[in-house]
């Protein structure tokens, strides 16, 4: 039953670990076969005092494929006087084919305040006196797990019944003297688990935010000497942080009942002094060193660079500080000046421009075609001539579209060679805007223009038409005052010589044949 009376005679043989018709089996140690052909042979028999059997698997992901293939066929017809219960933490481990025949109860954590009461009223009854602030590192550490906490405060009583005294009479029914005089203290927990105590940990915070790197080092040593593992002083960090940040944002977290008073207090004055940047920044630094940490081979000396690195960081501008500092520096007229990358080795760099003289290097695309020609490049001459749809062009900085067939190494080797025979960074980005036309492209609308505009001129079709079959074979833009000049070429059928004096070039067309006697 879900509401359990606890005092019957099942409740109690439950509750005693007892009971003949509730089984348990731990699938971490039984992982085969064989032990779930063992438990399924027994349920087909009846329970003897219960109204059902109950079978609990205890960390159901652990069992073989083999044994959720025997399970299968006993879920899908279980008999009706029993009853399955699967427990596990890797949820994610368990076949799909089982979990679809189960129901799912997804059991939530426990919150801090409700576990520090259940753990108190238990060491109450066992006749301990344990300090709030122990108690509220167990339920820390416990992460919200009643079974972790129960294991961690019976570990504290027992480490504080070992050191205390043995004074008088138990003052609970079964408990032993040293267990009814033991305290267990913050300190013992704290070196129980190997955590750093908790104000220092502030300290150590707040003294690299102030850039101070030998006293934070000589904090960290103090923790380390205690006996605090370096991996958890960077996770109380970290934690730490996250904390602030949550109070930064949502300031009602300062009343969290689990953190004392004093850090709730020095909580809210650090987390309205430190801006959300520096927060961030922090966050993601302490992310970086846990890792290192934790991989490092010798974690003392990875926590203690990562320490030296976040104090020298703590003055690092903000972002928006380096966007502000820029801003007023070119408002004030200060150029910012990039010094060029050193030259390869084996080259002579290039003696600096004379003043008023601009830098020499092409000023345009063509420029840029007619340096490969120059340089030897002819098949790159040729990819920029035919392939290269320019999209904007300025010194030190192209960007274009290639054509689909264009190589794909394109970008980068021109602007390798461009570095090399230039002395000067270029930069060539590939774009998907349609650009401009292939210089072959605009070579030929230029020259089909000229063309038109050529047939259209009277002298050339006073030519064409004196001279019937004759066509305008190339045009090139006139260099004075005159005419365009053409080439015209005729064909006569009478077998005359070509008159090389008539026309510079001439165009003969096979299919128009002329009768009449030019000569």
């Amino acid at each position: 039953t879900v509401t359990p009376c606890g005092v019957c005679e099942h409740c109690q043989a439950i509750a005693a670990d007892r009971h003949i018709d509730v089984l348990e089996m731990d699938a971490a140690s039984r992982t085969g076969v064989n032990d779930i052909r063992e438990m399924i042979e027994g349920v087909r028999y009846r329970p003897t005092h219960a109204r059902s059997k109950v079978y609990i698997i205890d960390e159901v992901h652990m069992l073989s494929n083999q044994a959720f293939n025997a399970l299968l066929k006993t879920l899908e017809e279980p008999p009706e006087h029993v009853k399955f219960i699967f427990a596990t933490t890797e949820i994610r481990k368990v076949p799909v084919t089982v979990l679809s025949r189960c129901q799912r109860f997804d059991l939530r954590r426990v919150d801090m305040e409700t576990l520090a009461r259940h753990f108190g009223r238990i060491a109450a009854a066992e006749g301990m006196t344990v300090e709030p602030e122990a108690l509220r590192l167990i339920v820390r550490a416990a992460d919200g797990s009643v079974r972790d906490g129960l294991s961690l405060l019976d570990q504290a009583m027992a480490r504080a019944a070992v050191a205390a005294p043995v004074v008088g009479p138990p003052s609970v029914a079964g408990t032993t003297g040293p267990l009814a005089a033991a305290t267990v203290s913050a300190a013992d927990v704290q070196d129980m688990l190997g955590l750093a105590d908790r104000t220092q940990v502030f300290d150590l915070v707040d003294t690299l935010l102030q850039g101070d790197a030998r006293t934070a080092l000589a904090l960290f040593a103090g923790q380390y000497e205690a006996g605090a593992d370096p991996l958890l002083i960077m996770q109380d960090m970290l934690e730490l942080i996250h904390w602030l940040t949550r109070l930064k944002v949502v300031p009602g977290s300062t009343n969290d009942p689990a953190a004392p008073e004093a850090e709730r207090s020095r909580g809210r004055v650090m987390a309205e002094k430190l801006s959300m940047a520096v927060l961030t920044r922090m966050w993601q630094m302490l992310l970086k060193a846990v890792g290192e940490v934790r991989t490092a081979p010798s974690p003392l000396q990875a926590a203690e660079m990562a320490l030296v690195r976040f104090a020298y960081a703590a003055d690092l501008p903000t972002p928006a500080e380096v966007v502000a500092r820029a801003g007023t520096t070119a408002s004030a007229g200060n150029a910012v000046s990039l010094r060029p990358a050193a030259p390869p080795q084996g080259t002579t760099p290039s003696s600096p421009p004379s003043p008023g003289v601009p830098p020499a290097g092409p000023n345009s695309f063509a420029d840029v075609v007619a340096l490969c020609r120059t340089k030897g490049e002819m098949m790159l001459s040729i990819t920029l001539t035919n392939q290269f749809h320019l999209v904007h062009f300025e010194p030190g900085r192209i960007t274009f579209r290639p054509a689909s067939d264009a190589p794909r190494d394109l970008a980068p080797r021109l602007a390798r060679l461009l570095d090399e025979w230039t002395g000067q960074k270029w930069v060539v980005h590939v774009s998907n805007e349609q650009g401009a036309a292939t210089l072959t492209e605009q070579e030929q609308d230029a020259k089909a223009r000229l063309m038109a505009e050529m047939a259209g001129h009277p002298l050339v079709k006073v030519v064409l038409e004196t001279f019937p079959g004759a066509g305008i074979a190339s045009a090139h833009p006139a260099t004075g005052n005159g005419p365009p000049a053409s080439a015209l070429r005729t064909a006569e059928k009478t077998g005359a010589a070509e008159d090389e004096e008539a026309a510079e070039e001439l165009y003969e067309d096979p299919m128009i044949e002329e009768e009449d006697d030019l000569s």
